[in-house]
């Protein structure tokens, strides 16, 4: 397997707090706060159609909303992240999402609760984007590990917060629990942003290697359209992600109307709900294994690892 020497820049015009790795450490706070925008989402449906009545499908629209504009604006946000530093980009984020949630807890239309989700979306992907970029320019040497790890933030960052937020919907209501968790997590990622620094390539240079022969080029975003290769693996994750949201928002709906969702499970003497249980397992897998496949990623290489991943969510 060969290997290639590259130039990690790991200081900038102050010290970075916690250097490298503290940078990494904050990026995976933030995304896990961002994470039950998309992964608490599901937890919120019956309730609000409960009490509106406007039908799963209306306010499921909002879901769509939210990831379009978490995904679709990426590369507008990343273009921010360029001129202004991720610092300024996190924390527009976490504004933006705080907002979000606090939205919904008054929101009494759909047109109000579309346009949080569209503020969320935005916050969402501002916050993600910036994370994971960073992340790979912190790392160039171990950049599956670090996306990985960022990534893992994410994925199961809503695992810690899936219980409460359950129980919080029962006992004060889905309003409650929307502003409160809406401002907390927001006012974290505020907090975690101002910490966040740029590596500068012209201080801090240290000689690093990975065992991954990668790309000595840059490629130009409009470079990058032109290419096959683009086109069949944004295709490809389409497809995954596509099918994983799917399920991830409609777990809830699918769980009540087999009448599951309340249904005790015990496993090592911890009971929870059956639907709290699955979608804390679900967030603890989906995070742990992100991390795992990038350290495998940067070992045997990109292109197999995405063999053997697709090949796992297709069974």
């Amino acid at each position: 397997m060969s290997s290639q020497t590259y130039s990690s820049t790991v200081s900038g015009a102050s010290a970075p707090i916690g250097g490298r790795w503290g940078q990494l450490f904050i990026g995976v706070v933030c995304m896990a706060m961002i994470a039950n925008l998309q992964y608490g989402w599901t937890l919120f449906v019956e309730p609000i159609d409960n009490k509106y009545g406007w039908g799963r499908a209306a306010i499921q629209v909002a879901f769509t909303i939210f990831v379009l504009a978490e995904t679709w604006l990426v590369p507008i946000e990343g273009w921010f992240v360029d001129k202004f530093g991720p610092r300024i980009v996190v924390l527009v984020g976490g504004i933006l999402c705080g907002i979000s949630w606090a939205m919904n807890a008054y929101a009494d239309s759909l047109a109000i609760l579309y346009f949080s989700a569209a503020l969320g979306g935005i916050g969402a992907g501002a916050v993600y984007g910036t994370c994971v970029g960073s992340a790979l320019k912190w790392f160039p040497d171990r950049r599956g590990l670090a996306a990985g790890i960022t990534a893992a933030g994410f994925g199961a960052g809503s695992a810690l917060t899936i219980m409460p937020i359950a129980w919080m919907i029962k006992e004060s209501g889905y309003e409650a629990t929307f502003l409160w968790f809406g401002l907390g997590q927001g006012l974290i990622v505020i907090l975690g942003a101002l910490m966040l620094s740029a590596p500068k390539e012209d201080e801090g240079a240290k000689k690093v290697k990975a065992e991954v022969q990668q790309t000595s080029r840059n490629y130009k975003p409009s470079e990058v359209l032109k290419t096959p290769v683009f086109w069949v693996m944004y295709f490809m994750f389409v497809m995954v992600a596509g099918g994983g949201l799917m399920a991830t928002a409609q777990l809830a709906s699918i769980a009540k109307d087999w009448g599951v969702a309340d249904v005790p499970i015990t496993i090592l003497g911890l009971t929870l709900p059956c639907l709290t249980f699955a979608l804390a397992i679900d967030r603890v897998l989906n995070g742990v294994t992100r991390p795992f496949f990038g350290w495998i990623s940067d070992k045997i290489g990109r292109e197999p690892t995405m063999f053997i991943a697709f090949l796992l969510e297709a069974f």
